[in-house]
């Protein structure tokens, strides 16, 4: 392969990586305001990058072990790609949330002059995230597909990023959702103050852990997918069209196409001046980024594939984006019936707050499996096996803007944070909760959009298995339910999100009980927290939060990598395809269930402090915030990193793939 193939996904990657610095020169440039909001911003700073510092030192040595092993069992090339790939992942999440950091307290800054300039930062901010996550994840693919003839070689590449992504999602989920649980319960609930209070000793570890989740969690996740999607995609060109180079180029070039759509479209979503327009103002990048990216889809088909067939199944991820998108909206934001049923239940208390969040949760699954469903159908009827991987390569293509408006979130929720703490005129606040009651949607859009891609990026990982099976060993993949073994596969390929989001869940409990006793001993011995003439020790707190959370992410993270291995060298490789069908398919709906229903049960509870219902200090509200609560560690912990989860059992299955294949035939012919 040569320059020449990949002159446009270089050239994308490269504007894109440029155009965020700008973004960066830009937002450093406005006021960070008064030195107290600068007081507050730094220890946010302070204490994300302490954590950032910490976990990726743990996960270092975990990726030095692992680059051992992987270099001795399967090739020191595949080693050498699995540590760029986790480089990489790190360098995009590390990035954006160093400018995250920054951009909440300029928000807080902007919001003085009304929506539009808060807007404006908060949006440039969270852009920058996005276009490192797919500048560096295009940029890296692009280079090692100039050193590689077989598109199988880079699997390890999209291992290290699994790796990364499966760490950041974990850490950062248990450490925002621990923080999150202790302020809410002792500082809400017990001593009856405000969200953001200073006097809350876990207020900074709560802003920080929207940081680590929200901003880098998401970050690792969504360039794990989008580089997972596009080597697997690229793997069945590979196999289908015979190594064909453009067959194998198609995919990055979509890439390209669809990054520089992303760039223009952040430039067109604007600055609204009402509240009522905030979501329409972003949703119109996310347009544009769409409507451009399909026409150079078009162009792009004609030119490498020659059959617009393969562009009729990019329209298929395109439209599943959209979609997938605004279900998730109307399932989880309070301007909708599902949000607003569970605000109304709250009233008669806490029980039945639970039992409609609940329900909605499991209704929230419906769509989005049928929308997926149909769209895996349409796209395999109209351009076969790889038109599958086209049209979640078209989806994950757009992961430039989804990021962008998934790290919107954190920045006006911190922008929220540092109003309230910083005592600032409640004109600011009246914005600032304008933008964070949207951040608050687009968090939950995200996740929506984040799940359908690594579904699909799991279903091409899994076709590029079977695939590679079949070339390897000619073992031919029959699953007959008939077959006892393909019958366990699927039942512990099914179990597995479970076990993972019950771990996970655990975790954040057994965090989240260090930072309740922590809170509370500090109101209990602090004199003079509650009349605001003592200061809390918000750095133990924060310290506290660290420590749990990178001790609880380790036996969750090892369940995705260790299963797959034990499956197949026990019961092989029939039973290992079938374990990974059996991941997806629950591992989808669970995912699904969780993040919709925490993000409704959270809104729920904003529309209840918006004034409906009684409004704050009634038992509408108390119950709201056990069902907010509960949410937590669906939405931000359990639920996102189930998306990991499935697709580290779909590439450690395509990385010992040849390994099983050969186990598995010297078995059949001792």
């Amino acid at each position: 392969m040569s320059f020449s193939d990949v002159w446009l996904p270089l050239l994308a990657a490269v504007i894109a990586i440029v155009f965020g610095i700008v973004l960066i020169a830009t937002v450093l440039r406005s006021s960070p305001g008064n030195e107290r909001m600068q007081e507050i911003s730094r220890a946010i700073q302070e204490g994300a990058m302490a954590y950032m510092n910490r976990q990726y030192r743990t996960i270092a040595i975990v990726a030095v072990i692992l680059f051992v092993i992987i270099g001795f069992a399967l090739s020191f090339q595949t080693a050498v790609y699995f540590l760029i790939g986790a480089a990489l992942s790190g360098a995009a999440g590390y990035t954006g949330m160093n400018i995250a950091v920054r951009s909440n307290v300029r928000t807080a800054e902007a919001a003085r002059g009304g929506l539009g300039p808060a807007m404006r930062i908060a949006t440039r901010g969270g852009a920058v995230t996005g276009l490192f996550v797919v500048g560096l994840g295009l940029l890296g693919t692009a280079i090692l597909s100039l050193f590689t003839s077989d598109p199988a070689s880079l699997i390890g590449y999209g291992f290290g990023a699994s790796l990364i992504s499966a760490f950041a999602r974990l850490g950062g989920g248990i450490y925002t959702k621990a923080a999150d649980v202790g302020a809410d319960l002792v500082g809400k609930i017990e001593a009856g103050i405000p969200e953001d209070d200073p006097r809350n000793p876990a207020v900074i570890a709560d802003n920080v852990g929207d940081n680590v989740g929200d901003n880098a969690g998401m970050a690792a996740d969504l360039f794990e997918t989008y580089l997972v999607t596009t080597v697997a995609t690229m793997l069945l060109g590979y196999l289908i069209f015979d190594g064909a180079t453009k067959a194998i180029i198609y995919p990055l070039v979509l890439g390209g196409i669809s990054m520089i759509a992303s760039v223009i479209g952040i430039l067109f979503v604007g600055s609204p001046k009402e509240p009522a327009k905030i979501m329409g103002a972003l949703y119109r990048g996310i347009w544009v980024n769409a409507i451009l990216a399909l026409i150079g889809f078009y162009f792009a088909t004609q030119y490498y594939l020659g059959d617009v067939k393969y562009f009729y199944a990019a329209i298929v991820g395109v439209v599943v984006t959209l979609l997938l998108m605004y279900i998730t909206d109307y399932y989880t934001s309070a301007r909708f019936k599902p949000t607003r049923a569970i605000s109304a239940d709250s009233v008669t208390g806490h029980a039945t707050n639970i039992i409609q969040g609940f329900a909605v949760a499991l209704k929230a699954t419906g769509w989005p499996v049928i929308v997926i469903s149909a769209g895996i159908m349409v796209a395999y009827e109209v351009a076969g096996l790889y038109g599958v991987g086209v049209a979640a390569m078209a989806l994950i293509s757009m992961a430039g803007m989804i990021v962008t408006l998934d790290s919107f979130g954190p920045i006006t929720d911190n922008a929220g944070g540092i109003a309230e703490m910083a005592e600032m005129p409640e004109s600011v606040r009246e914005v600032t909760d304008a933008l964070d009651a949207v951040g608050n949607t687009t968090k939950a859009v995200t996740k929506g959009y984040a799940i359908g891609s690594a579904a699909l990026a799991a279903l091409v990982l899994f076709d590029s298995y079977t695939k590679v099976l079949s070339n390897t060993a000619h073992v031919t993949m029959r699953f007959d339910l008939s077959n006892p073994v393909v019958l366990i596969g699927l039942f512990l390929g099914g179990i597995l999100p479970f076990l993972f989001a019950s771990r996970t869940i655990e975790a954040v409990g057994r965090a989240a009980f260090h930072i309740v006793e922590e809170v509370r001993r500090q109101f209990r011995e602090i004199p003079g927290i509650m009349e605001g003439t003592a200061k809390p020790d918000y750095a133990r707190s924060v310290d506290i939060v660290t420590k749990a959370a990178l001790g609880e992410m380790f036996v969750p993270a090892l369940i995705p990598v260790l299963a797959p291995i034990l499956i197949g060298f026990v019961l092989g490789p029939i039973a290992l395809g079938a374990a990974l069908i059996g991941s997806v398919v629950t591992g989808l709906m669970l995912a699904i269930m969780m993040t919709a229903g925490g993000g409704s049960w959270d809104n729920a509870k904003k529309y209840i402090e918006d004034g409906n219902f009684g409004g704050k200090g009634t038992l509408a509200h108390q119950a709201s915030i056990t069902g907010d609560t509960v949410g937590d560690p669906f939405k931000d912990t359990a639920g996102p990193a189930i998306n990991p989860m499935i697709k580290i059992i779909n590439v450690v299955a395509l990385l010992i793939a040849p390994v099983i294949a050969l186990h598995f035939w010297l078995h059949l012919h001792p």
